[in-house]
């Protein structure tokens, strides 16, 4: 083609006007996102105290905001609570050193300031309603005796954790559901967030200075804190308080939320009820010690449970034959201390049926744990470790090494696992231990339809169930099949509480045809505990 004619062409085709399809609007109209999205809004009561939270997302932040705020309690009132009527209170109150130490006292020391803060009220303000005078009360003894405005925060079920990295930066939360979040509450300076480190050390007899300067503790509520002092922490002085769960986990939970499906949960029952020894294995925050929690209600009302661990955080039902013992940090000179070890050793002259370990960490611990195992004790414990094949390296290798011909005590693990992207929790694995101590795996989680698939097929552990309590792999079956129906019901009427799923689970064991009459006609349980 000659070149003057593809110029004409592409002169042609330059004049020529688009065609516009007739289903295709010209126009679209253009809508802005909003620049603050509101994720979620509730209220709690602290002590009595009205509490509201507004959770949301601005468009130019990357993390959520938890904004907290107390109604009814105006600046200029607060302003006069803390500067003048805080040091009336701190007068008023005659306390001796022991009863702000004890903290069995803990809670009549309280009465004593609330009972004066009142006092104080009804002379600052003579005509102020009794319940406004109520939440100033509280108001009062949050700042005097606690953490201030932080209390509030500890009061939130949906937070797991509480942190403050310097007087610099806002207060930072955990939420169960958003993640980390920013709030609203900063604390006034430096030397404030060193006396709230400082009142947590001397209610239990510790020091927090510049010669020590790091404290793990817990408050009496039981929430776990660990506090720094600037230059250990270069950015200021820190608290991270890890909340203890107000609202135990129980299995029937699980189950709700997924984190474990029947079918595991009636083969982990099934071990409990036999008498096998599990360990719980994850990594950080993934879950560990709430699924042992879950797995000391399955155990049964007429054996003896001793529970050991650096801070209470295991709630079993009340009806159960259990002595919860705690480690004890030396005091300022050095002397006292009592060690996990100590209280291993001690829990075995105590004659047990079963012992909960809340996390395994050096070989001595290790070594104690697997001779009760091999004494006849059934024990549980957790240990850090990503999956069944790193528990065993972990146990046998540096620093725990444990010989790897006592590891044939121990006859599965639980391995849990926390997919932070998604903000879910799931058992990743189920294994049994061989005779020879390596893992077998039969169930494992598939992160991409989120569903459990059996992958392995159990040998030793049916085994050691048709040695110990004389039924078959069908009869396994069967029993685990049985169990499976009793969670479903219990998760279909909505039993959660730790007392609720103890007690159906000792009735079962003591007349399983009662309940399982309740499952197959579908009927509420009468609880009598």
């Amino acid at each position: 083609m000659p070149k003057e004619d593809i110029k004409e062409m592409i002169k042609k085709k330059l004049k020529t006007k688009p065609q516009i399809r007739e289903d295709v609007e010209e126009e679209v109209e253009y809508k802005p996102r909003p620049k603050i999205a509101l994720l979620s809004a509730y209220g709690f009561s602290s002590e009595g105290l009205p509490v509201e939270v507004k959770i949301f997302r601005k468009r130019t932040e990357f993390v959520p905001k938890y904004e907290v705020t107390i109604p009814g309690i105006a600046e200029g009132t607060k302003l006069m609570l803390e500067t003048k009527l805080k040091g009336e209170l701190v007068t008023e109150v005659k306390l001796d050193i022991s009863e702000i130490l004890d903290p069995k006292k803990f809670e009549e020391v309280k009465k004593k300031f609330l009972d004066a803060a009142n006092r104080i009220l009804a002379r600052n303000f003579p005509s102020l309603p009794e319940d406004k005078k109520e939440v100033l009360a509280v108001f009062l003894l949050q700042k005097t005796l606690g953490l201030g405005e932080i209390e509030a925060l500890l009061s939130d079920e949906q937070l797991e954790e509480v942190v403050i990295n310097n007087a610099a930066d806002p207060v930072w939360v955990y939420h169960k559901k958003f993640g980390w979040c920013k709030t609203n509450l900063r604390l006034k300076n430096e030397e404030t967030v060193y006396d709230y480190a400082s009142m947590i050390a001397r209610k239990i007899g510790r020091q927090i200075n510049v010669l020590n300067p790091t404290l793990d503790a817990h408050l009496p509520t039981g929430d776990r804190v660990n506090a720094t002092l600037f230059p250990i922490s270069s950015f200021g002085n820190t608290i991270t308080i890890r909340k203890f769960s107000r609202n135990p986990w129980t299995i029937t939970r699980f189950l709700k939320s997924k984190t474990v499906t029947p079918e595991v949960a009636g083969l982990i029952w099934l071990c409990m009820q036999n008498e096998l020894s599990l360990l719980v294995t994850g990594g950080t925050g993934s879950g560990k010690t709430s699924f042992l929690n879950a797995m000391a209600g399955l155990i049964p009302a007429n054996q003896r449970i001793i529970t050991i661990e650096d801070t209470r955080e295991l709630t079993l039902p009340k009806f159960l034959h259990w002595v919860p013992m705690t480690v004890r940090e030396p005091n300022p000179e050095g002397k006292g201390e009592v060690t996990m070890l100590d209280l291993m050793v001690n829990a075995l002259r105590q004659r047990p049926d079963r012992i909960l370990v809340g996390e395994i960490r050096r070989q001595r611990e290790a070594e104690v744990m697997f001779e009760a195992m091999h004494t006849g004790h059934s024990v549980y414990a957790t240990l850090h470790a990503d999956n069944a094949e790193q528990t065993i390296s972990r146990l046998t290798n540096p620093p725990i090494n444990v010989p790897s011909e006592m590891l044939d005590a121990l006859s599965g693990i639980v391995v849990t696992f926390r997919h932070r992207r998604f903000n879910i929790r799931r058992v990743l694995e189920f294994a049994e231990v061989t005779e020879q101590g390596k893992p077998n795996v039969l169930y494992r989680w598939d992160v991409k339809t989120d569903k459990v698939k059996g992958v392995g097929k159990m040998s030793r552990l049916a085994n050691t169930l048709s040695l110990y309590s004389g039924i078959n792999e069908k009869e396994i079956e069967s029993d685990v099949g049985e169990k499976v129906k009793v969670l479903n019901w219990m998760v279909k009427k909505g039993y959660e509480s730790v007392n609720e799923v103890g007690e159906v689970i000792s009735r079962y064991y003591m007349d399983p045809e009662e309940v399982m009459e309740s499952v197959k006609k579908n009927l509420d349980w009468e609880f009598k505990v």
